[in-house]
């Protein structure tokens, strides 16, 4: 099969589109011929490397077939398998070990879902870590409540498209941050109030928020602490090294001071949130957002438009 495979660190132009193994399921694994895919900054991650790993003088790393987010039809399924048959229409991830670049991929049963009867398999395939990111996020790591305030920078982007339309499916008053390219589109997603940062510093508006997801965060958590009230909550979900780094560390530690609440998460897609999901999506109360779609032979230049940082919503591969 044709696969997207990593040979050695850098920048997208050294992704090679070559023929590879075929993969088998295993026990607990589904096989589904791909149809669509999309690119994430994780991807981005591992095409790049650590700095550790680029250091001179390190042995070269292991062949890798990148991706991630996936949605396609079943083709074979494990022995232990029980909830998927051939022919399914599924999307879901592989996780960190990636392969989801490929004509066929292989996943693990509980990290797939039932694709939305109402979306295309590339709309499917732009769900999984943006989405779930952002429901987590604000469900599980801020407690979203109706009626509270909530305010997602970053919202233009893959998991803030998703976290403003969850958030106000959550019955929220939403506050949207973004650039001036991107006021529109956060209006036709349902913000309350849009912020355009380029215009406006929304850490100095004397405005308070029950619930802040940084999805591409930018400022000191210092600044987030600041605009949350009394019993808020900050999630960082992305954004700057620096500014997760001050999240993983001084959050639990500013956590203990008052009644405010700030700190990083990890997302773990699971098939129940993807079922979660697949409700909010075939009712239309959560749209994908889709700003570019690639062949999966071009899979390096979507990765390299990814690495711009510009994207409105999700970039996708098609097979």
């Amino acid at each position: 099969m044709k696969a997207i495979l990593r040979t050695e660190y850098g920048p997208p132009e050294r992704l090679q589109f070559v023929e590879v193994a075929t993969p088998v399921p295993a026990g607990n694994e589904v096989m589904i011929r791909l149809c669509a895919a999309s690119v994430n900054p994780l991807d981005l991650y591992m095409m790049k490397g650590a700095p550790w790993d680029r250091m001179p003088g390190l042995r070269k790393p292991k062949p890798m077939v990148l991706g991630c987010d996936v949605a396609g039809r079943v083709e074979a399924v494990g022995r232990d398998v029980t909830q998927f048959r051939i022919g399914d229409e599924v999307f879901g991830v592989t996780g960190f070990k990636g392969n989801g670049f490929a004509e066929y991929v292989c996943v693990a049963e509980e990290s797939l879902g039932t694709k939305p009867e109402n979306l295309t398999f590339e709309q499917a395939a732009a769900v999984p870590v943006a989405a779930i990111t952002a429901l987590q996020g604000l469900r599980d790591k801020g407690g979203i409540r109706p009626g509270q305030k909530v305010l997602v920078e970053g919202a233009s982007g893959g998991v803030g498209t998703f976290a403003v339309q969850i958030a106000k499916a959550f019955g929220a008053a939403v506050t949207a941050v973004c650039s001036t390219r991107n006021v529109d589109q956060a209006w036709l997603m349902g913000a309350d109030c849009v912020i355009d940062y380029s215009k406006e510093d929304f850490t100095r508006s004397g405005k308070r928020y029950d619930l802040i997801l940084a999805a591409n965060a930018h400022h000191s958590i210092f600044d987030y602490r600041r605009l949350l009230t009394e019993d808020g909550v900050y999630v960082a979900a992305g954004g700057g090294l620096f500014q997760i780094f001050e999240a993983f560390v001084l959050g639990p530690v500013l956590s203990r001071v008052g009644r405010k609440k700030m700190g990083f998460f990890l997302t773990k897609v699971t098939r129940k949130d993807l079922d979660f999901m697949k409700d909010l999506l075939e009712s239309g109360r959560v749209v994908p957002v889709i700003d570019r779609s690639y062949r999966l032979s071009e899979a390096a230049e979507a990765l390299g438009y990814l690495a711009e940082g510009h994207a409105q919503g999700k970039i996708v591969l098609t097979v």
